[in-house]
């Protein structure tokens, strides 16, 4: 299938997916691949393998130095196999003063919640559309797990809209109180007006997205109607 079709997400998300794991970047990682982990609070299962490149039937994690790293944007959305695919730029993760472990994780949760970047759902505003993002409205926070720091996240209760503040546990740090709360270092992905944007918990958080370097985020990927496969010759000569 040509680059220029658009590409969708043909999965089954009734199976525990392998990811395969590889490192392109030259900025060390200070964190062992290995120690990559979330909780079952989602159901979303997976199995992390190390690997030298993309595997065959198996979604990728792939750690890049930053966007503009020679073939960087090669990876485009998918997998070569048309399959979901996390990108974590290090040394971008470095520069912000930000953990390679918290990002990491950060992606992987989102990738497995949602894998088609596709999930949305109402909230509070009946003229808003929310996107399954299950990480950015705690994405300041972390906690450790076997001594590496995760990325803190919320649980299904926030996406639905009828509970009481305090009647659920709303995150994994138990820090949301009520459904749909963005916590001060956090941002929600919202559809309003018919188009994607962002609000935020805090002014000095808006401050911080405005500086960053967004490209082959999560949140320039939902924008897009299209998702592009990956293309290893464009990789290679890169």
């Amino acid at each position: 299938m040509s680059d220029t079709h658009p590409t969708f997400g043909a999965f089954n998300q009734g199976e525990v997916p392998t990811i395969a794991c590889f490192n392109q970047a030259s900025t060390p990682l200070g964190v062992d691949l290995d120690a990559l982990n979330v909780a079952p609070v989602w159901a979303t299962p997976a199995k992390l393998v190390k690997s030298k490149g993309f595997l065959k039937g198996a979604w990728a994690m792939v750690f890049l130095d930053d966007a503009d790293t020679a073939g960087a944007l090669a990876y485009h959305d998918l997998t070569p196999d048309g399959l979901p695919e996390s990108k974590v730029f290090v040394k971008t993760t470095l520069d912000n003063h930000d953990l390679v472990s918290v990002s990491a994780s950060h992606e992987l949760v989102e990738m497995l919640v949602d894998p088609a970047i596709n999930l949305m759902t109402t909230g509070p505003d009946p003229k808003v559309i929310y996107a399954y993002e299950s990480a950015d409205p705690v994405e300041a926070l972390s906690f450790p797990v076997n001594g590496i720091s995760m990325t803190d996240f919320v649980f299904p209760a926030y996406f639905e809209a009828f509970h009481k503040a305090g009647s659920a546990q709303f995150d994994q740090m138990k820090k949301v109180r009520k459904p749909f709360q963005i916590l001060a270092g956090g941002y929600q992905i919202i559809f309003k007006n018919g188009k994607w944007s962002q609000v935020y918990g805090s002014a000095a958080k808006k401050k911080r997205f405005a500086r960053e370097d967004r490209r082959g985020h999560r949140s320039e990927q939902r924008k897009r109607r299209d998702r592009i496969r990956a293309n290893p010759k464009q990789i290679a000569r890169g």
